[in-house]
């Protein structure tokens, strides 16, 4: 029943980054949203995640093009708020006068009482990571727009879907998780690129990985959060980064990243690894100290002398 479910989902998705019939992936640069709701006119729909910035105007006409004209979605949710998911939320709720759902942990970097816990460039060994510094981490300020996802876990707008807390790569990160077909919107807690290195993101090239290395803030409960994920045994996974997954070997791949976590997600090296960012309802609490500033610049220093080698290497061919 599975593999024709899966099948006949196949047959009605046209891009790599598609989870299911009616849920539509989309890459905006090298970040993923999502359009949950059956693709036609008038149809109601549910916005996950709004992408970098700047991304407003593709958003609706995406949408527009999946549910018609006028037909805003029911609502927004966020698996978090970094930067890369939240980016164009402002303008869209210019456009769209509609409820915003995020975790209650993850309210105050939406409310403005607190910016994230910052960014580790000596987390991970590309240049997305080494790059990392650069990251805004200041909050938004929706006010009375966000809306803290009920501790039964499901909202009104997505009645079939429900709402796992995975943190680890954010205090109030979570998946989306519908039972009947087991399909998953795992958001950051794990991804299908290796987000920390450029030439990855570049290429998109499909490769199981933890949560991106550079924001995660606490590397206890991403473990947890990945083994929580495992035990769901989805039959198709969107990630906030890199492509969908589909079918059974994806299930069994998702299971050892769970039990490898340590030698395949966890950085050698990382600001949180042993100390982890504590956070509450207000924000940050306490922070580790951040590691040495000339491991950074050197870390810094060999990202770009190897995005510069991949460029020079390409032109050549």
């Amino acid at each position: 029943m599975e593999q024709e479910l899966i099948e006949k989902q196949s047959l009605t998705m046209s891009s790599e980054y598609d989870v299911a019939e009616d849920v539509a992936g989309l890459k905006f640069a090298f970040v993923n949203i999502y359009m949950i709701g059956k693709q036609e006119e008038g149809s109601p729909w549910v916005l996950v995640d709004a992408a970098i910035p700047n991304s407003a105007d593709r958003i609706i006409k995406e949408a527009e093009a999946r549910f018609g004209k006028d037909n805003p979605p029911q609502a927004i949710v966020l698996t978090h708020g970094h930067f890369d998911h939240r980016g164009s939320l402002e303008d869209l709720l210019k456009v769209w006068n509609v409820p915003v759902y995020a975790h209650p942990l993850e309210m105050p970097f939406l409310t403005g009482k607190s910016h994230y816990p910052p960014p580790d460039p000596t987390a991970g060994n590309g240049a997305m990571s080494a790059f990392s510094f650069l990251f805004p981490t200041s909050p938004l300020n929706l006010k009375d727009k966000v809306k803290p996802i009920p501790h039964n876990g499901f909202i009104d707008e997505l009645p079939d879907w429900r709402f796992i807390h995975t943190p680890g790569h954010s205090p109030g990160h979570v998946s989306l998780f519908r039972d009947k077909d087991k399909v998953l919107i795992a958001g950051d807690a794990f991804v299908t690129t290796d987000q920390s290195s450029a030439i990855s993101v570049m290429t998109q090239k499909l490769t199981l990985h933890g949560p991106p290395t550079y924001f995660t803030c606490d590397w206890r409960a991403a473990k947890k959060s990945v083994r929580k994920l495992a035990e769901l045994k989805p039959s198709a996974v969107g990630t906030g980064h890199g492509k969908a997954l589909h079918g059974k070997e994806w299930r069994a791949k998702i299971q050892e990243l769970s039990d490898e976590f340590d030698t395949r997600a966890l950085p050698w090296r990382s600001r949180y690894i042993n100390n982890p960012a504590h956070t509450d309802e207000n924000g940050i609490v306490s922070m580790p100290k951040p590691v040495s500033y000339w491991v950074a610049k050197g870390l810094l220093y060999g990202a770009a002398a190897g995005l510069a080698f991949f460029a020079w290497n390409k032109a050549r061919k």
